[in-house]
């Protein structure tokens, strides 16, 4: 490495500008399905588990509460989501799929396959790009 500091050899760099290129790809990929990418993702993680209070919920998608509650708040109007106080600990707000959001699934089992063709990938290199991911995409050490 001729430069440590020069910018093309930061992974950061690479990194920040993978997910910027990435997020252009899905774009029209999601917006038939009248969804942006961070929506897309909140998505995801509910038609694998819902329903699923708030705070579970941004812990696995890596976000943060406060930063999560204005896309289900979105998705809500859209009536995909709906939000409701538990009845156990008002505390806790749970998210659930309406049945909209759940037959949204169908069309979105489209998207994984538009996207690897965009890309040129198929569904080996794209799982190996992911596992290799695997270790930026962990808790950050001390």
């Amino acid at each position: 490495m001729d430069d440590p500091l020069k910018l093309e050899n930061q992974v950061c760099f690479a990194l920040v500008t993978a997910a910027r290129n990435v997020v252009s790809i899905y774009r029209p990929v999601l917006e038939p399905l009248g969804l942006t990418h961070p929506q897309y993702l909140v998505m995801l993680a509910l038609w694998e588990s819902a329903p699923r209070s708030l705070g579970a919920l941004a812990a696995e998608l890596a976000m943060e509460p406060a930063t999560l509650s204005p896309l289900v708040k979105r998705l809500e109007a859209q009536g995909r989501v709906v939000r409701a106080r538990r009845a156990q600990d008002e505390r806790v707000l749970d998210i659930d799929l309406t049945d909209e959001g759940r037959a949204l699934r169908v069309e979105a089992l489209r998207v994984p396959g538009a996207i690897m063709e965009r890309v040129g990938v198929d569904e080996a290199d794209l799982a190996a790009l992911r596992d290799g991911l695997a270790p930026f995409a962990g808790t950050p050490r001390d």
